[in-house]
Order: C-alpha cells, then sequence, then structure tokens
C-alpha cells in the first residue's frame, strides 16, 4: 500500500481516493475508523490493530495534531511488541510510505499499519 497524497480532510492510497478516517493494512484499507472519543485515542479504538498485529503503527494524530494518544494507550501497545509512531498526519504519511518501502525492498521492517486522522 503506498499513500500518494494527503491533504487536509482527504487521502489517497494505491489510487482510491478517502475523505474519512482510515486504518491502512498491509492488504486492505479500513475506511469508516471512528474512535469511541473522538479525539482522544482509546485501546477499543484499536482492536483490529491489535489483532493483526503489526510490527509497527503508525499513527496520524490530524493536520493540526489535535488528536491525542493517551501514554496508556501507546503503552498497551507496546506491551503486545508493536512499536508506535505518533505524529501528525502529514508526517505520518511521509514514515508510513518510507517503513513501507523498506518492507517491500527486501529491508528488515517489519509489517506496518497507519491508522490515520485526516482533519483537524
Amino acid at each position: 500500500m503506498k499513500i500518494e497524497h494527503y491533504s487536509f480532510g482527504n487521502i489517497t492510497i494505491d489510487g482510491k481516493g478517502y475523505t474519512s478516517d482510515v486504518i491502512i493494512y498491509p492488504d486492505r484499507v479500513y475506511s469508516s475508523w471512528w474512535r469511541k472519543e473522538g479525539h482522544n485515542l482509546q485501546i477499543e479504538d484499536l482492536t483490529d490493530v491489535v489483532k493483526a498485529p503489526p510490527d509497527i503503527l503508525v499513527i496520524g494524530t490530524g493536520a493540526s495534531g489535535v488528536m491525542k494518544v493517551p501514554k496508556e494507550t501507546v503503552a498497551h501497545l507496546e506491551s503486545k511488541g508493536i512499536k508506535v509512531y505518533a505524529v501528525r498526519t502529514g508526517e505520518a504519511v511521509d514514515l508510513f510510505n518510507k517503513l513501507q518501502s523498506k518492507t517491500s525492498g527486501g529491508g528488515k521492517t517489519g509489517s506496518v499499519i497507519a491508522a490515520l486522522h485526516l482533519t483537524c
């Protein structure tokens, strides 16, 4: 999966456009991602991610970084062996693509999932 374009409220992944928050798995895009508390990411918001589980989770906190990722959420993910990067969505897009290229290019990076808040 490659993110081709991101701007506030819009993202293009492998040629398809989305206008709602997404979770990008290695083989699919979940395009109806909602969080229990909107701008506060909870463990239960990532249940399917934890079941996957990736080696790395890139979290996009929004164009301005409004979505908060509590320490408890990060600690829970890390306790499951998942490395977490939580950054503004523009930076998350760049990081995801960089990590994906290492994965597909035969590098040592493991599986990568991105959970991206597209607005605020």
